[in-house]
């Protein structure tokens, strides 16, 4: 593949990752999964191995194409893989062993969608890692100092909110208002948590691919961020009415 016609594919799905997050803002969709899950949508199965499913594409394409094509790997590039197969290894792996709920369900058509955007994102990043002539620069260098740490800030704040809700599941009937830490700035800071993490790791591959991801992300999340938020205002009157979705004090 050329340089210019993977550069291309990336411009377009870009292009596609904008015009999905108008569409999801404009007409407030809600993917039918989760607090949302529906019967609307079709034929559906168990949430854990829907996560399961949704996620695998992403944690395999994208570290055997690195691995194993035939470009070397400096440190950074190994690192970048390390990062991305730790994220996707707790997403398909134990975030679906540590989730609580009982008999809920997705529709299949959401996981099918999810492993197209997963298996597309996972290709890109794999393939420019494995396959093009990319340089990860020195380890110890700035932008990869900084993108590391917020990779690591954001997948703390996202782990911790995860723990947090879960564990809050556990202890009720239901779901409830979460309180206090960062809930009570933004509604979702799990969500806040996972796109620092994905533009820390843009600082350090400060590629185009890492780039195209980080605006999937930001497309899908915050969408995400804002249904929930909603979601909450519609079932609980005491609400916090100054907690945001997803970015303090601003979304």
């Amino acid at each position: 593949m050329t340089d210019f016609s993977f550069n291309l594919i990336n411009y377009v799905w870009i292009l596609v990752a904008l015009i999905t997050l108008i569409v999801l803002i404009a007409f407030k969709i809600r993917a039918p999964y989760g607090r949302h899950a529906n019967e609307k949508w079709g034929s559906m199965i168990d949430n854990r191995w829907g996560w399961f499913l949704m996620e695998l594409p992403a944690f395999l394409i994208c570290p055997l194409l690195a691995i194993f094509g035939p470009s070397e790997k400096d440190s950074v590039e190994w690192l970048l893989i390390g990062l991305w197969s730790l994220h996707y290894f707790n997403r398909t792996i134990i975030f679906p062993l540590r989730l609580k709920t009982t008999g809920k369900k997705m529709p299949i058509v959401i996981i099918f969608s999810a492993v197209f955007f997963n298996g597309i994102n996972g290709f890109l990043n794999g393939y420019f890692i494995g396959y093009m002539d990319f340089q990860g620069g020195e380890i110890l260098s700035i932008n990869v100092i900084l993108g590391l740490v917020l990779f690591a800030g954001g997948m703390l704040i996202n782990q911790l909110t995860d723990s947090k809700l879960i564990a809050l599941r556990k202890e009720q009937k239901g779901y409830q208002i979460p309180r206090k830490w960062l809930f009570e700035f933004i509604s979702c800071p799990n969500h806040f948590g996972e796109i620092i993490e994905w533009a820390g790791f843009v600082i350090i591959a400060w590629s185009l691919p890492a780039l195209t991801f980080m605006i999937w992300t930001f497309s899908n999340l915050l969408p995400r961020a804002l249904n929930h938020h909603e979601w909450y205002r519609e079932n609980f009157e005491e609400y916090p009415t100054k907690r945001k979705a997803v970015i303090p004090w601003l979304w």
